[in-house]
């Protein structure tokens, strides 16, 4: 069984917090789902609020300052993205955005992304359509079709979510596994070339 990088975003800002608890169930969800591929899942997590300095910092300078730069280093280098946000203002909060705005514009090309969002009210739900959705599509990152959104009343007395929402965790976590699991390994590059030598001998040996 060969292994995927698997590196989750969370952007809540209080600890615990809901955001973080959705990506902890998307996270779980999605290892399940690459077992099923024949895929181990070596996961790594950032919480956003622990960058938040830094990304004030890399605003200002263009440089990544203390543990920003290996955050910034797990996103694109994985081989599946888990993005999630609380919304705000009926978009995602303001520590989200500053984070994909440091990236490299090309660093997300070809990845596969899971965006899912929190937020008290399903009212905001649609901030994954016409927020997180565009503004992955414009970094040309690949978002899955299932888009996972849990408002207050989605968790349930228990906190863990009813039925409905775990469908949904399900069904995006399966999508991002299946695109994890087929992607092209970022050291499946071309062959090596061969040595102009050895092509020289054997053009040589063909004379």
């Amino acid at each position: 069984m060969s292994t995927r990088k698997l590196t989750v975003v969370s952007a809540g800002l209080s600890q615990p917090s809901s955001t973080r608890l959705l990506a902890d169930r998307l996270t779980a969800a999605t290892r399940r789902a690459l077992v099923e591929h024949g895929e181990e899942a070596e996961v790594e997590v950032i919480e956003l609020r622990e960058h938040a300095h830094d990304l004030a910092n890399n605003l200002l300078t263009g440089v990544p300052t203390g543990k920003l730069g290996p955050a910034i280093d797990a996103v694109t280098g994985a081989d599946g993205l888990i993005a999630v946000t609380p919304v705000f203002n009926a978009s995602y909060s303001g520590l989200f955005k500053t984070f994909f705005d440091v990236l490299d514009p090309d660093s997300l090309t070809g990845l596969p992304v899971l965006a899912a969002a929190t937020g008290g009210t399903p009212r905001h739900s649609l901030a994954l359509e016409h927020a997180l959705r565009p503004m992955f599509a414009y970094l040309r990152a690949v978002v899955v079709p299932t888009a996972v959104y849990a408002a207050s009343p989605d968790w349930g007395s228990s906190g863990t979510g009813g039925s409905e929402l775990t469908t949904r965790i399900d069904r995006a976590a399966e999508e991002l596994a299946a695109l994890a699991a087929g992607r092209t390994r970022r050291n499946d590059g071309p062959a090596e070339p061969t040595p102009f030598e050895q092509l020289l001998a054997e053009s040589q040996g063909h004379a």
